[in-house]
């Protein structure tokens, strides 16, 4: 039964969080949401289990068009970086700020990167691309991000410095351009570095919440050293470039790691 020990942790975190969020909140909405995300994945991580190839596609699909479709097309919630600094600039804790401390600021503790591999609508849609291993070298451009990051703190801050009116709806279309931006700068990366997850290395603002936390993850890829033989078919068919015969944190790319278990898949002498 060890082998379920992982899809009952996240079963068990996000139910515990969408019990609380209802309870303090008085709000139904947070045991619904958190309820249908947990058991998503965990769903996943159960047909990941029982060997079904498309299990993490599965999550991804179930997760990602929930948050853009019902979420963010249906209810008008930026789920964007840009809404995590406007719900924390008016100082209403709900929404993205709640989605933002649970998945992407606090939740990496347990999961790492994680939400990159499971949950993510933009990835959702780049998983698809045909350069599911990367083609080329890793580059060191990764300081990009960081400039979007602050591109995304100063366009809200704009908004409550120049006092703009209707700034609900303004963040309703910052949603919808913002992801035609993602998915195109996106698709354009993945086709010209050969690689489909070249904007998640280089460009997503989200990481800069990630990357520290994951650090610290509790679930993370190990390896027996004893069974490997240092075959290095796991670094090969890694989409974010991680050196995962290294158990130590430190290890190259370690707080990239999406936790796709592509590396486990292929290990010949189950090693990891």
């Amino acid at each position: 039964m060890k082998k379920y020990a992982m899809p009952l942790i996240m079963a068990v975190v996000f139910e515990t969080v969408a019990v609380v969020l209802w309870l303090t909140k008085d709000n139904i909405f947070y045991l619904l949401n958190f309820s249908y995300i947990g058991i998503s994945i965990s769903l996943g991580l159960f047909l990941y289990v029982r060997k079904y190839r498309h299990a993490r596609r599965v999550v991804q699909l179930l997760v990602g068009l929930y948050m853009l479709i019902y979420l963010g097309l249906v209810r008008g919630e930026n789920m964007q970086i840009e809404g995590f600094w406007y719900y924390l600039f008016t100082g209403v804790f709900e929404a993205a700020t709640i989605h933002y401390a649970v998945a992407k600021i606090f939740g990496p503790l347990v999961f790492g990167r994680g939400w990159c591999g499971y949950a993510c609508w933009t990835a959702m849609v780049l998983d698809f691309l045909p350069y599911k291993i990367p083609g080329k070298p890793r580059r060191k451009i990764g300081w990009i991000r960081y400039i979007t990051f602050a591109v995304s703190f100063a366009f809200v801050s704009a908004l409550f410095v120049m006092s703009a009116g209707n700034k609900e709806r303004i963040m309703f279309w910052a949603f919808l351009i913002g992801n035609a931006v993602y998915y195109a700068v996106g698709i354009a990366l993945a086709f010209l570095m050969k690689d489909n997850r070249a904007f998640c290395k280089y460009i997503c603002p989200v990481t800069v919440f990630l990357k520290p936390m994951s650090y610290f993850a509790l679930l993370r890829v190990k390896c027996d050293k004893e069974k490997c033989i240092s075959c290095g078919k796991c670094k090969k068919v890694c989409p974010m470039d991680v050196d995962v015969t290294d158990n130590s944190p430190k290890r190259q790319n370690g707080t990239e790691c999406i936790l796709c278990m592509e590396c486990v898949k292929n290990c010949p002498k189950n090693a990891l």
